[in-house]
């Protein structure tokens, strides 16, 4: 991991800190944040599992559209923090490809490596609403679907909540996910159906995040409204 993605960690800290964790700051409860401006990357920062893979040959944008070729392993994170929030992504596969696995990540702890300590909503194809706990998140196991897998070799400890229903739309056509995140629970919903509501996730203010994990996927929209 480079110094100053190190730096750039430490420096969203301390605002956290000093700002109380809050996301808010001038946009106010009710203004929605485009974190994808449809141009370039700016307001992101990046992890890759070979720090000497240069960003742009896994994220770039053409015609507006953010594309993740899917490898090496990573992430992308925003340089804002959030904890409660609605989220709002759309995304599709590849047209013509096959469908891989991504994921969403929010309330990352960490960046010392490709797949952090965070809260995921599963994005792998046939999985696409499940919530899980990275690297030890705790999530409440006296749930409904609730799963544990002890010593993931690259996601460490896992506490999940599968999904309740499939609502994913034909591979290569665009899905839209929602997410809100309200202080202890997790409510998902995709192409308008609710999929999810998790309770007992771990609060904690921290970035939100976009997955490189083995397939080519395509964001056209990345949109968060802080909560209070």
């Amino acid at each position: 991991m480079k110094m100053e993605s190190i730096s750039r960690w430490i420096c969203l800290a301390a605002l956290a800190a000093l700002t109380g964790c809050s996301s808010l700051d001038q946009h106010g409860p009710s203004a929605a944040v485009e974190l994808f401006n449809g141009r370039n990357l700016d307001g992101w920062g990046h992890v890759l599992a070979d720090a000497a893979v240069p960003r742009g040959q896994v994220w770039s944008v053409r015609d507006g559209i953010l594309v993740c070729q899917g490898d090496p392993l990573g992430f992308l994170y925003t340089d804002r923090l959030f904890e409660n929030f609605r989220l709002q992504v759309e995304y599709r596969w590849a047209p013509g490809a096959q469908p891989g696995n991504s994921g969403l990540f929010s309330r990352i702890q960490e960046y010392n490596r490709p797949l952090p300590r965070c809260v995921e909503v599963q994005l792998k194809r046939g999985s696409a609403g499940d919530v899980l706990g990275l690297q030890g998140v705790p999530v409440a196991a006296s749930q409904p679907r609730y799963f544990h897998v002890a010593a993931h070799p690259v996601a460490g400890e896992i506490h999940g909540v599968g999904k309740l229903a499939d609502a994913e739309a034909p591979a290569g056509e665009w899905n839209r996910v929602e997410i809100l995140a309200q202080d202890s629970r997790y409510t998902v919903w995709i192409n308008g159906q609710q999929v999810n509501d998790v309770t007992g996730v771990a609060e904690a203010p921290g970035p939100i995040g976009l997955q490189s994990e083995g397939g080519e996927i395509h964001f056209r929209r990345v949109a968060v409204t802080p909560l209070p």
